[in-house]
């Protein structure tokens, strides 16, 4: 028996029927070791040594690989083919090293029966400089969080974080927001004219420049007397261009470039994105029986596709869409500096199987994903998309005037893949049949009135589009960087825009004012570059050295400035503490802002800052107003009558439990893995869900109530929990639930 060992179940899944009964195929769940949880993990004294050791709750899959491999002839360690992959397959290593010391290496870029038969016939070693590479930015990255997150804990609150990328990209929203509410809206103005001639039909121009000059019109009055000056002269054509407008395709899918269509297109979080992704890559059952991975490896930033896959992409154009969409050669896209071109661009792993024959097969989302992946890769071989421009210059007098339009003569790309807004849309065609010198009529004369724009805040999308550019962590961490800042309560959405809370904005400011070195963006991408060097061969100790020296050095200085910094935390409020008299101040806690006495700790009263808000709800014990208060436990009604009248009682949701014997509800509750839904017959009945139950009828099945599946971008959607029918586009109702 020969055993291969992977990272997930379901590809062991789909690797086992690829390779037959003389193969046993196992997974590590990922990580089996890592630095502990509740120690640095690091030894400074002895080169930065890291301490990895097992995780706790992987002692029965470590138990199990142990037992498999020792009876096993040949080992292969099939992790994924990245630093991740390769640190936990070195890990793999050491625990099966008494049976096998040198275990074979097999690489899966696709999970396909000859990618992986042939990874299988062709294994190689682990790489230590990849493993090297991990180490690194794992214990740069300890440092950095564990060395800075008590100054946040001992200025803010407990249970917040800092890190060396997060922190980072929380800085770069809560810059742009200052940016935002710093911003003072410049008025100005534009003219534009109706012009025609004889047999042409009217079309508008925007003036562009008078008396030589660009137009520059501040306000409704200056506008005004110019339009009175324009009025006056007489029209005519003075230059008429027609160009030729080329529009390239855009290249196949990187990790980055992946997430931030989707989001744009599909409206997926990162997240969300990078979850489906692996379901395609890791296999799915087709109706031919056949188990196949769809995508490549989704993890990647290069923009490489093989040779084999070309030929296939070219053919299936030349097939399907016609030989004037196959370009003569081709297409090789350049590669940015920094990329690692170890794997290829994400593409289908069979052209051939186009999203229409796997309609139906895909669950929605996974389908909408793939369906997006192959458009893309299909597009990037084809032919560019073809326009003709027409540029028109009209002189009236001191002025001039322009009108364009775009009208496209062959589509090519966009075909397949449809560009994005904006760049080579088409525009009303422009009269044609005249030139220079033409006379034209003045018909009409418009003004309108504009606003300079603050910046925009950014979208998931373009927030990792920006981290792209500058260098900032890897595209394989964009979403769950970007879900760290939303899972420590840093930042919120707002119509899919990404604005800093206000504890994001305090932790960033302490951070800007403290670290501003280390969380400074040429600095991090600098880093970011020194991690990438370990991998060509410079000793991961030496980076980390020279990163330790000057930010132990602020870690010195930080501890000097604390006091200043908590200070600033902590505002003075209106409010005198009804218990010794001292001034109330606004403190930060897990679950916000609360007042609490400046005598602390001799005197340790503290309220909410603000007002709990009514539930609509009538106090059973004495007929007073229910209140939503938030306690040590989660949200909670309490009677507002308090401490007179002590009745509390869990939210409700309004829907029934549905086991049979049980008349009970589900009712709000909280522990340490969030919130969810529990029986309040419990003990007797405990029954409970993680996702918040609506009191809606499934159309589909007549099931009494739905799951409330809304995600962290704003996508709103009910599922139902008995045949899984989804609804969309619900709307948000505001309740104490």
């Amino acid at each position: 028996m020969n055993l291969i060992i992977v990272e997930s179940p379901s590809k062991a899944k789909t690797i086992k029927k690829f390779l037959g009964p003389n193969f046993e195929v196992t997974a590590s769940l990922g990580h089996i070791k890592d630095l502990p949880q509740k120690a640095l993990g690091v030894n400074i004294d002895d080169d930065f040594k890291p301490e990895y050791k097992p995780i706790p709750n992987k002692k029965k899959v470590i138990d199990a690989i142990k037992n498999l491999a020792g009876k096993a002839e040949q080992v292969y360690i099939a992790t994924d083919p990245d630093r991740e992959g390769e640190a936990i397959g070195a890990h793999v290593a050491e625990i099966i090293a008494k049976t096998h010391p040198n275990p074979h290496r097999a690489l899966f870029y696709e999970i396909t029966r000859n990618s992986v038969q042939q990874a299988v016939a062709d294994p190689g070693v682990i790489d230590k400089r990849k493993v090297d590479a991990q180490i690194a930015r794992r214990v740069v990255d300890r440092l950095v969080g564990y060395k800075v997150s008590p100054f946040i804990w001992k200025t803010v609150a407990k249970g917040l974080s800092a890190g060396r990328v997060q922190s980072v990209a929380l800085r770069l929203i809560c810059e742009r927001e200052a940016d935002i509410k710093a911003f003072t809206a410049q008025e100005y103005w534009s003219i534009k004219a109706l012009l025609s001639g004889d047999k042409l039909e009217p079309f508008w121009a925007e003036l562009v420049s008078y008396k030589g000059k660009k137009v520059n019109l501040p306000d409704k009055i200056t506008t005004e007397e110019l339009i009175e000056e324009l009025k006056k002269a007489s029209h005519q054509v003075s230059q008429v261009k027609k160009s030729t407008l080329k529009t390239k395709p855009y290249p196949p899918f990187t990790t980055s470039t992946l997430q931030q269509d989707a989001s744009k297109r599909l409206r997926f979080s990162g997240k969300r994105t990078m979850r489906l992704a692996q379901t395609l890559y890791e296999g799915m059952e087709l109706p031919n029986g056949e188990t196949s991975g769809l995508i490549t490896y989704m993890r990647t930033d290069s923009v490489r596709v093989a040779s084999e896959a070309l030929h296939a992409v070219r053919n299936h154009i030349k097939t399907s869409l016609g030989e004037n969409y196959l370009p003569s050669s081709p297409r090789n896209y350049k590669k940015k500096g920094r990329t690692q071109d170890a794997h290829e661009a994400i593409r289908p792993t069979d052209v051939s199987r186009t999203p229409a024959q796997l309609k139906g097969v895909l669950d929605e989302a996974n389908w909408k994903l793939y369906d997006l992946i192959w458009r893309r890769f299909v597009a990037s071989q084809m032919t560019d998309a073809v326009s003709e421009v027409t540029v028109i210059e009209v002189a009236g007098g001191d002025a001039l005037y322009r009108a364009r339009s775009q009208e496209r003569i062959f589509d090519g790309f966009i075909k397949v893949y449809s560009i994005e807004s904006g760049n080579g849309d088409q525009l009303p065609p422009l009269p044609d049949g005249f030139g220079k010198g033409f006379p034209l009529n003045l018909d009409d004369i418009d003004s309108m009135q504009h606003f300079t724009q603050p910046p925009p805040r950014f979208t998931e999308a373009t927030l990792v589009k920006v981290m792209d550019e500058l260098g900032i962590g890897r595209p394989s961490t964009y979403a769950a960087t970007i879900g760290t800042l939303f899972d420590r309560k840093y930042i919120e959405q707002e119509k899919r825009k990404l604005a800093p809370t206000a504890l994001g904005e305090t932790v960033s400011m302490i951070l800007v004012e403290l670290f501003s070195d280390i969380f400074e963006v040429n600095f991090t991408a600098r880093m970011e570059e020194q991690l990438d060097h370990v991998e060509e061969g410079t000793p991961w100790v030496k980076v980390i050295k020279e990163f330790y020296g000057p930010f132990s050095e602020l870690l010195e200085k930080a501890e000097i400035m604390r006091d200043d910094i908590k200070k600033k935390v902590q505002e003075v409020s209106d409010e005198t503490c009804e218990k010794c008299g001292r001034p109330m101040v606004i403190k930060w806690g897990r679950r916000g802002r609360f007042l609490a006495c400046s005598g602390f700790p001799e005197c340790r009263n503290s309220k909410p800052l603000e007002a709990p808000k009514s539930a609509g709800k009538v106090c059973s014990d004495c007929g007073g107003d229910l209140l939503i208060k938030e306690g040590k436990y989660g949200r909670f009604l309490g009677c507002s009558n308090y401490p007179k009248c002590k009745h509390i009682e869990p939210i409700g949701t309004g829907v029934k439990c549905e086991k049979p014997g049980c008349d009970g509800e589900f009712v709000e509750r909280s522990s340490k893995k969030g919130r969810f839904y529990a029986c309040n017959r419990y003990p007797e009945c405990k029954n409970r869900l993680w996702k918040k139950p609506e009191p809606i009828e499934c159309e589909n099945c007549g099931h009494p109530y739905m799951l409330n599946n809304t995600s962290s971008d704003g996508d709103i959607e009910l599922i139902c929990p008995k045949c899984k029918t989804v609804i969309k586009t619900v709307e948000k109702t505001e309740s104490v639930n």
